[in-house]
Order: C-alpha cells, then structure tokens, then sequence
C-alpha cells in the first residue's frame, strides 16, 4: 500500500532511479531486486531538495494556519527522502560496503543541515505557534493526537535553537554537522574494529569445549576472509559468548582481551580521538542551547526528566546489583576444579562465564551446552516468538519468498491480523527477519522501519529485525544460546510496536516514543520466551523432536534470578559510564586521548561500579550505542523502561497471563497508540495507575 497525496520527484533524479516513485511491491517494501548502492545518494539529495521545497511552500502559505495546510502538509511532505533514507539506513548497518560508508559521510553533514534549516525556520515555527495559541485560547478545538503533535512540535524548534541569535543558530548548525560527521566515523571505525579483533585459532585443540556447529560457523567464517583455522568473530558487547563454553583458559583470555582492546589500539580505527570531540561537542550544543550538560539536554525530552532522576535511579540500584555479582563470584570461585585464573576480585572477566556453567550444572544441573539442541532457530520463531504473537494478538505468519530483500538471508513474512483464532486475517503489513552475523554487519541487535504506518497516509508498516547469530555452515541448523532466544523475543517487541501502531500522523507511529520508554513493550515481549506454555512449544530437540525435558524447564524458570548480580553491574556499569562522559562540561571533557580509560576507570570507581570481574556491557571505545547511534546519555533508558516492563509483567500475571484478552488490551491502550499521546498516560492507562519499582528490584534479586 502506497500513499496518493506525493508531490512529482525533482526533475534532477532519473526516473529509472527505483525510488524516483513510491514501490509497487506489496505494502511498498523497497524494491531491493532493483537498488544499487549507487541509487541512494541521489535519491536521498533529490529527496533533501523535494522536501525543502515541500517545507517552503508550507512555510509561505498566504492562507492563515491550519491544521490541514500546515500540520497535515508536515506530515504528507519528505516522503521521496523518507523511503531513500529509511532504506538507506537500514542498509548501511545491516551490510555495508565502503561505497555505502562514504555516502555516510558525504551526507551526514547534509542531514544535519537539511533537519537544522526546518526547524530553524521562523515562518515555519510561527505558523505552528498560532495554532497552539489558538488552541490554548480556546479559539480551536483539536483532536488529543494533534494537540500532541502540536506540542511536540513547539518543544523540537525551542530545542532546535529556534530562539537563538541569528549568529548562534550558525554555530548550532556548525555543531551538529560535524557531531553527525563524528557519529558516523565512530561506527565506521567499530566496524572495521570488530573485525580486525577477531580471533583466529590455528590449533583446534584451543577450541575444547565449543560445539560441534559453533567450531564449524567459526571455520565457515575464517574460510569467509581467506584464513586457515576457525575465527571467533566479536560481538559488539564486552562479554562474548564464547567464553561460556571455551575450556581453555588461555583461549578465553585471548577472547576477552580482544573485545575490551577494541577501539584503543592505535591506527586507523582507534576511536579515542572521535569519541572525545563527540563528547566536548556534545557538550558545547547543550550549553548553546541553555542546558547544563548534554545529559540534561537529552533527559528532558525523556519521561525521566531530568539527570536528577536518572542519577537517583541508577544510583539506587548499583550498590545493591555490585553486592549480588560479588556474592555470585565467591560462589564461583568455589566451584570444584574451577580453572579461573583468578585476580584482585578473585574471578578473571575471562572466566566468569565458564565458571558460571559450572555452577549452574551443581545448582540447577543446567548445561547451555545441553541445552542448544533444543533451541533451533526455526522452531524458537515459529513456535516461540510468533505463536505467542498469535495467541496474544491474533497475528499469523506467511513468507513470502518472492519478496526481495537486501541480502540473501533476509526472510520476508506476510502477517495478517485475525480477529477470530484460525481466521486468514486482513494484511497488517511485512516483517523482514535478518537473523545472521557477517562481516558487512555491525555487532548487536535492533529493529527497522522501511515503511511507517500512517492513516493520514494510507501506509502498513514494514519492519525488520537485525540479530548477530553464528551462521552454520549449509544445511546444518541454527541452534542458540538462551541470551540470543531472548534477544529474539526482544526484538520482535520493537517489532511489534511498529506493526500494530495504529495513528493518523507519520509522526506519531510505532516506536517514535522518547528513547526511555521505546525499550519498554520489547522487554515486556521477552516474558513471553520464559512462558512454560509457550518454552514448552519452542524447546524441542531439532533432531528427535523430543521435548525439552520437564525437569529443565522447571529448572530454568526456578534459575532465572541467577547471574543477576552480573547482569545488573555490567548493564549499570555502561549506563553509568554513558552518563559520566554525557554529564561534563565542555571543559572537564579530557584532551587526550591517552586520558579516555582512565577517566573510564575514575567514572566507575566514583560510582562504585569498578568491579573488574564484572567489566562494563561497553566499554567507551567501543559502545557505540551512545557515541555511533542514537543513546548518548540515554542508555539508561533500558533500566528505566524495565520498572514499567516488570510492572506489567506483574499486571500480565494478575489478570491471567497469556490470553487474547490481555493482549488486546495491550496492543489497543499501549501499542497502538505509539507516539500520539504521553506515553507514560499510555502505561497508566493500562495499568491503572503510575509504575512501581519493586516489581523490578524483585526481579533483578535487589531486594
């Protein structure tokens, strides 16, 4: 489905270009058959000429504002460089060329001076500032998601230095084209780092431990870059998943050096010298704009509202989280013929994971080893992510082969929305799962929009998901570790956000919510993976077809609050981290570059999170959610979300968990409405009242 209100592309873009007109494809899924990588740039700068002309015409509208000539012309304008953009940056993170990374840095000044000079322009803001006069005179009556829109607008000029001096706006627009400049170097350079930190093993031996299908996608992934032996190629988090299973201890060393070496090896892709003008930058821009600190900037267009509650937030809980991982290290350090090679904390970060399967076979008899034969991606998908997706909210799942996407392991899927179990449903709009790692892809997990949902517009929505799991080698299945089932589960709660968004405004739709609400439905959706019905579907042997034996499902859902102490510190170590660097004046930010780790060991050791057994998720040089996307001083966003997630799980189990009628409830007061209302009214809506944290404190074992 494409929109009918689009003005004609410039005449400056060739027609043949595939996104000179809206795609024909099914739900206007870009036509990736079609696209070259040299069809993005001229797309995107004809998109940039279109929808400033767009924003002009609006501007210079003779006619007194409305919310039709002036609200809705916002939102129907741009969408040539909407769909070149959308596409664009899907791809560059998701397989990348340096084609595609020198068009990033082309244009990422560009952007930033494409977004500075709409809302930087004064007629434009004066024709929204009288409807919200009139509004709040009484003199006009608008819908509760246009008076939002309304006062989103208002608060994005105010914080677009629309009330700056002509001169300062200058120096703004200076700012942010080179802040988009260095968040692009940044994540060019970890890309290029993470690989070049892979670890190659000559000797198989020195893989003792590893499964037979994780040596073999190392082997395929060392074959992949011309090299003898088997690579173990980086995740994008300090802690990689390897070391659970590796037994020798020399190899997991190896490992975790690598990882936390990344961005601080001197040569071409070192970070340092990025991230600290980043930071002073950063910095600078808030002060411009009359903040203290770029975190105080960024949290006061959050439901946090300030750093004050950020800090008071974090700062309860390290304490406590620190106390639990220092309690699980004693435990592991008892453990009967532990190989750990011990230090200051009495557990190497190199051994914690493999002596914490040790422990978790005594405690729980536990094995991740065990384990992975029952969790097959295929099955983990279709019988785990997407039939709770069905019993909740009545979706089902068709892929569609002849759909194209933009490598050849993407999968495309139809989904339909029944409103009566077993009914084929109307079309709801594609997901487009990318599940492996490679080489053209960076480290982590996230998910996508290629098309918004839009009634103004008339469009569904089309949404990917990325993850980073081991490819084996062809015709050998997928099998996972839990962490990536529950990454699964994660992502498709972004997933679901945007494919039941249900808004009138482009705008409003999906998961555009502040940053520390958007982690919230995606860790509700991950309850769901911990569900017995739905883990009792999933886990089933990929060669006997047995079932996941009852005892260790029991066993899993009674382990659940074990490890907590781990994950707690090294998530609150980063959040802390992000905000310590997001938190300084451009003054106090260090000059050189020899001053970065040790800052980063200060800023820990003042929040009482310098733990060496446990490290930070991300260390500065290479956490690239804060300095290459879109988190800087939000990454606390995930604890703050998870008080309203553990709360709602808690709702979930109050009014009978798993039913039709809880997620209808779900998707029509929180999911639907995306970002066309307060979305902490959205929860409270659901809930019935504000958030509580002692749901979560249970749930981490802080309590």
């Amino acid at each position: 489905m494409t929109s009918t209100h689009e003005t004609t592309a410039p005449a400056d873009l060739d027609p043949a270009n595939p996104f000179a007109a809206p795609s024909t494809l099914p739900y206007g899924l870009p036509d990736f058959a079609a696209i070259r990588e040299e069809h993005y740039e001229p797309a995107i700068l004809a998109g940039m000429a279109a929808h400033r002309a767009e924003v002009d015409a609006i501007a210079t509208n003779p006619e007194p504002a409305t919310v039709q000539n002036t609200l809705e012309a916002l939102e129907r304008a741009g969408q040539l460089l909407g769909r070149a953009a959308r596409a664009y940056f899907n791809q560059l993170p998701s397989d990348s060329t340096p084609g595609l990374e020198d068009v990033q840095e082309r244009l990422a000044p560009r952007f930033a001076a494409h977004q500075d000079a709409i809302n930087m322009d004064a007629r434009l803001h004066a024709r929204v500032r009288s409807l919200a006069d009139a509004a709040a005179a009484g003199d006009l009556d608008l819908e509760p998601d246009t008076a939002y829109l309304v006062e989103k607008l208002m608060k994005q000029f105010q914080r677009s230095g629309i009330e700056l001096s002509p001169q300062d706006q200058d120096t703004l627009r200076d700012l942010n084209a080179r802040i988009t400049s260095l968040e692009a170097s940044f994540g060019r350079k970890l890309l290029a780092g993470a690989n070049e930190a892979s670890v190659l093993v000559t000797d198989e031996a020195e893989l003792a431990g590893l499964s037979a299908d994780a040596r073999a996608g190392a082997r395929a992934a060392a074959e992949a870059r011309g090299q003898d032996g088997w690579l173990l190629e980086m995740q994008l988090f300090t802690h990689q998943n390897v070391l659970a299973s590796l037994e020798n201890p020399t190899t997991r060393e190896r490992v975790q050096s690598a990882s936390m070496a990344r961005g601080a090896t001197g040569g071409e892709n070192d970070t340092r010298e990025v991230l600290l003008e980043l930071a002073r930058l950063r910095a600078e821009h808030a002060q411009l704009l009359g903040y203290e600190h770029h975190a105080a900037y960024i949290a006061a267009d959050a439901t946090a509202g300030t750093t004050a509650a950020v800090n008071e937030m974090l700062g309860r809980l390290a304490p406590a989280a620190v106390a639990n991982a220092r309690r699980e290290a004693s435990e592991l350090a008892k453990v009967s013929g532990a190989s750990g090679s011990g230090g200051a904390d009495g557990v190497a970060a190199a051994d914690w994971s493999y002596l914490n399967e040790a422990v978790r076979k005594q405690r729980f008899n536990l094995d991740d080893a065990a384990l992975r034969p029952y969790l097959e991606l295929e099955r983990v998908v279709h019988d785990g992510v997407f039939k709770a997706a069905g019993l909740l909210f009545g979706l089902s799942f068709t892929e569609r082969a002849d759909l194209p996407g933009y490598h050849p392991d993407v999968r495309v899927y139809e989904v339909f929305d029944s409103v009566e179990p077993g009914e084929p449903g109307t079309g709801l709009g594609l997901f487009l799962a990318d599940f492996y790692t490679r080489e053209s892809k960076r480290g982590g997990a996230w998910m996508d929009s290629l098309v918004v949902q839009s009634d103004l517009l008339g469009e569904k929505p089309v949404v990917v998901n990325n993850l980073n799991i081991v490819k084996p080698p062809a015709g050998e299945p997928t099998l996972l570790v839990w962490d990536e089932v529950t990454t699964l589960f994660h992502e498709f709660g972004h997933a679901l956000h945007g494919l039941l968004s249900d808004v009138r405004y482009p705008s409003q739709s999906g998961t555009s919510v502040p940053r520390d609400f958007v982690e919230y439905p995606s860790q509700v959706n991950e309850m769901w993976s911990w569900e017995p019905q739905i883990l009792r579907s999933f886990a089933v042997h990929h060669t006997t077809g047995e079932p996941m034996p009852a005892e260790w499902v029991d066993t899993m859902l009674a382990s659940r609050v074990w490890g907590e102490g781990f994950s707690t510190t090294e998530y609150l170590a980063a959040a802390l981290l992000d905000q310590a660097w997001h938190q300084l004046t451009p003054e106090q930010v260090p000059t050189s570059v020899e001053d970065v780790l040790p800052f980063e060991a200060a800023a820990l050791a003042a929040a009482g999170v310098d733990f060496a057994s446990v490290p930070p998720r991300y260390r500065s040089t290479y956490f690239n959610h804060i300095f290459g996307g879109g988190y800087s001083a939000g990454y606390y966003s995930y604890i703050w979300s998870e008080v309203l997630d553990a709360d709602t799980v808690q709702w979930y189990a109050e009014n009978g968990g798993l039913t039709r009628e809880n997620g209808e409830a779900f998707r029509r007061k929180l999911l639907a409405r995306g970002g066309s209302q307060d979305p902490l009214a959205s929860f409270e809506d659901l809930r019935g009242r504000a958030a509580e944290i002692a749901p979560l404190l249970e749930r981490r074992g802080l309590v």
